[in-house]
């Protein structure tokens, strides 16, 4: 059996996806002006940002904790970390903003997180597929 495959892989995807957006959150909430100066971000949007990774990653650990896994949800979870880290895209590559080396850094390991997070979703959501259909037999 492939490790995608596991009952326990999308549940502990979805924890680190949690875990890294709790963190992330409670570093922009806790340091919003340090982080700023640093970053060359607003603070309001660190700040705003950070309330909604918090707000997500309660509902990632929900997700987690459900059995069976909720499929749909995780697909459109997969599906917002790929716009997350096309908006990271659009921050620093087309924004008027003027990052840091920092800040441009920050935002980066947020896109590269949330591309590898929705990779490990994919690949579980698809390996767990047949499992999750329910079985379906000719009838003659």
């Amino acid at each position: 059996m492939s490790v995608f495959a596991s009952p326990r892989f999308l549940p502990r995807v979805m924890w680190a996806d949690a875990a890294s957006c709790a963190g992330t959150g409670i570093a922009q909430l806790a340091f919003t002006q340090p982080l700023a100066r640093l970053t060359g971000l607003p603070p309001s949007l660190l700040a705003g940002t950070g309330l909604f990774l918090l707000a997500y990653a309660l509902a990632a650990g929900w997700m987690a904790r459900r059995q069976p896994v909720p499929r749909t949800l995780i697909g459109l979870v997969a599906v917002g970390n790929l716009g997350w880290a096309l908006a990271c895209a659009a921050l620093v590559l087309g924004s008027s903003l003027v990052l840091s080396g920092w800040g441009v850094a920050w935002v980066a390991v947020q896109a590269v997180v949330v591309l590898a997070l929705a990779d490990l979703q994919w690949m579980g959501l698809r390996a767990t597929r047949r499992a999750a259909m329910p079985s379906q037999r000719a009838v003659v």
